[in-house]
């Protein structure tokens, strides 16, 4: 019922286009005198026979989309059915111009009527059938290319963020267990616990089957991640949180932060030197709805020249956030007193 009712505007389209530029040859005809013979020829087309030439082209563009038929094929089968209508018209037009002289249809110089009139109707079908194509099927394949263009960007889009998943979260598999196998010989029951932590972070990892997530998700399995980190560098790193509620429900693709809180812990909390690497995660809502979350840490900072551009991390946020988030950001801003990475979201549906 869908497929039709969108078909109808361009079949409808294809009608009114090659009645029009027949109305405009039959008044051309009139104006310029043409004999009778070919203004009755032109209004028996108009008035019979084009209704039944569109309403047989619509039926046979619809069956050869359904069966997938090849257009040569298809603009074959077209040609050959104007051929048999014109063919059959003219014929008839001939034998009434034969039979009924009174009407005058005949042309002047007197000869038999049928094949000029059976030429003059295959003639004419041939035209209106280009014609009907271009203005009916021609709209349909432009329509189809967008919608063929635009699965094809869907698809591109899907493979990429597969890709980055695929990239990700091995990343952070691999870096986790090192993490843990610190700790298996010296602390094998923290180490039993962190494992089974990990275990926790992994299910929810895989268990989500959208690509986005609420902020209050994310920062809880953001928090078990960093109990892990918490255990293998202890005394040495340490969280702060500062999530209000008004955030929890904000929407934002499935571990967008983490390669942010990665970074903040490897290159910036760890690399102080003094024991005393800190972390702060912090979520608020602007006025105009926007979702600010800012992972800063009090590193040693980095100059914009010394800024990896290529990281992996960073680069795959910026990259998810162009894919799945409009009117959304990722921003760096460095000091000596340490890094902040700022992600600014739309609110969802803006």
């Amino acid at each position: 019922m869908l497929r039709e009712a969108a078909a109808r505007p361009r079949r409808m389209l294809g009608v009114a286009v090659v009645a029009f530029v027949m109305l405009l040859q039959l008044l051309t005809d009139v104006v310029a005198g043409r004999e009778s013979a070919r203004i009755w020829a032109r209004m028996v087309f108009m008035i019979f026979e084009l209704p039944l030439l569109m309403v047989t082209l619509s039926w046979l563009f619809d069956w050869s989309v359904r069966q997938r038929v090849s257009a040569s094929r298809g603009l074959g089968a077209g040609i050959a059915i104007a051929t048999a209508f014109g063919c059959v018209f003219g014929v008839l037009f001939g034998l009434v111009a034969l039979h009924v002289p009174d009407l005058r249809l005949h042309y002047p110089n007197g000869s038999n009527p049928i094949p000029r009139s059976m030429l003059f109707g295959v003639l004419n079908a041939q035209l209106y059938c280009g014609l009907w194509a271009l203005a009916f099927v021609y709209p349909f394949a432009v329509e189809t290319a967008g919608a063929r263009a635009f699965e094809a960007r869907h698809l591109q889009v899907q493979a990429e963020l597969a890709r980055l998943r695929a990239h990700l979260e091995p990343h952070f598999l691999l870096n986790t267990l090192n993490a843990i196998a610190g700790l298996v010989t010296e602390e094998p029951r923290e180490a039993r616990r962190l494992l089974v932590c990990l275990g926790d972070l992994l299910r929810d990892a895989v268990s989500e089957t959208s690509e986005l997530q609420t902020l209050d998700k994310q920062v809880a399995w953001l928090r078990r991640y960093a109990q892990i980190l918490e255990a293998r560098h202890h005394g040495a790193l340490r969280f702060r949180w500062d999530v209000p509620s008004e955030c929890a429900p904000v929407l934002l693709p499935r571990l967008l932060l983490q390669p942010l809180v990665e970074n903040a812990v490897k290159h910036g909390a760890l690399r102080r030197g003094d024991g005393a690497g800190e972390v702060v995660v912090r979520a608020s809502r602007r006025d105009d709805g926007y979702l600010v979350c800012v992972i800063e840490d009090n590193g040693p900072g980095m100059p914009d020249s010394d800024v990896r551009a290529g990281a992996f991390g960073l680069q795959s946020v910026r990259r998810r956030l162009e894919l799945e988030v409009p009117r959304a950001s990722l921003r760096l801003e460095s000091s000596s007193d340490g890094m902040r990475s700022i992600v600014e979201i739309a609110p969802h549906g803006g």
